[in-house]
């Protein structure tokens, strides 16, 4: 299950500022993906009330759920906010728990049991303790910690590979031992600093996770966590996953690029502009056969379409394939000097060409 928290920490990337209208927008374009969860907001931030009664009556199936921090206040402050989840944040590591809490182990899980107990009194029905920095947490401390929580009434944890240190081993590692200890459900919160997180959310969930943590386009604090575009397309596509209303992945990220102010490079998995674009010679003539030889899944699952060119790295069965799109009469025996033709121009100009380029240049050299 996918945990959508771009009104969270995406926007905790570095100059966005999403307006409510824009938080809005979001929020509609991940309720018509069909998410589980969406994490809207945090107590404190500006707005968030209002955003959930906006949005409380069309979010269906997908749960609602609110960050706080690991505070009597800010937790009281969540009970009255209407959502269904409430995820509690708290560090586990030696370090953090020194030097921003100024806590020791056994203080630390003192705070932890008084606030899960809290905030069951204070009504929260469903409260997710996400124990922060557990990759680098002393293990069997960031157990007892989790079998607290469990104790005095936490519904799932929520395991935060903080810095993005962990591998997809490691990851699998660390659930495995989360889930042979635990009767609640586990969920992971991936972040993208080696470039590991999609595929670290993708071992967790294959290793016994239930939810994992994502964001459109991966933004957040640094370089972001897991994408929500590569984890709901690869359970739709992968995994069979019906639930996941794929064909609108693409117009969500061109909502959360232009809110957030970053660009979506070309090829950029499921969202990217030339993701489905080919211009080699073998790649291009294979597609003309049978698309799958070559491409992982069909464009038009997520709202994509292919493009095929000629240019430079272009030969004969490619160029053969574009004269017969183009229905131009041509000469085999001319076939190499049109090939070499194209290869010039394309080299030339940077890029491949154009269908009219490629056109006029056929028809130059077949009235020659």
């Amino acid at each position: 299950m996918l945990i959508d928290t771009t009104l969270r920490e995406g926007a905790q990337l570095f100059g966005a500022y999403f307006r409510m209208e824009t938080r809005e927008d979001i929020l509609s374009g991940l309720l018509r993906l069909g998410v589980d969860e969406v994490e809207v907001g945090w107590v404190g931030q500006e707005g968030l009330e209002e955003l959930v009664r906006r949005i409380r009556h069309g979010a269906g199936e997908t749960k609602l759920s609110v960050w706080s921090p690991c505070r009597s206040a800010d937790i009281r402050t969540a009970a009255t906010l209407g959502v269904d989840r409430v995820n509690i944040g708290i560090p586990v590591s030696d370090a953090h728990m020194g030097k921003r809490l100024g806590l020791n182990r056994k203080g630390l899980l003192e705070k932890l049991g008084r606030m899960v107990l809290s905030a069951g009194l204070a009504g929260i029905n469903y409260v997710s303790v996400g124990l922060e920095d557990v990759s680098r947490a002393d293990r069997s401390f960031a157990l007892d910690a989790a079998l607290l929580a469990q104790t005095m009434g936490a519904s799932r944890i929520r395991l935060a590979d903080s810095l993005g240190v962990l591998s997809p081993r490691d990851m699998c590692e660390l659930v495995a031992a989360f889930r042979m200890h635990l009767d609640i459900p586990v969920a992971v919160h991936c972040h993208n600093d080696f470039g590991m997180a999609t595929a670290n959310a993708v071992s967790a969930l294959q290793s016994g996770a239930t939810f994992a943590d994502v964001s459109v386009l991966g933004i957040g604090e640094r370089s972001g966590i897991a994408a929500t575009e590569e984890l709901a397309a690869y359970m739709a596509v992968r995994g069979g996953d019906v639930k996941y209303r794929v064909e609108y992945l693409r117009d969500l990220c061109a909502l959360v690029a232009g809110a957030a102010g970053v660009d979506i490079p070309r090829n950029k998995a499921v969202a990217g502009a030339d993701i489905f674009a080919c211009e080699s010679g073998l790649h291009a003539h294979a597609l003309s056969k049978s698309p799958e030889l070559f491409e992982p899944y069909d464009p038009a699952l997520i709202g994509a379409d292919r493009k095929t060119a000629v240019g430079g790295k272009s030969g004969r069965a490619a160029v053969s394939s574009a004269l017969g799109k183009g229905k131009t009469a041509y000469p085999a025996e001319q076939l190499d000097n049109l090939v070499a033709s194209v290869r010039r121009m394309s080299w030339e100009l940077g890029r491949p060409l154009t269908p009219n380029e490629f056109t006029d240049l056929a028809d130059s050299i077949h009235k020659h």
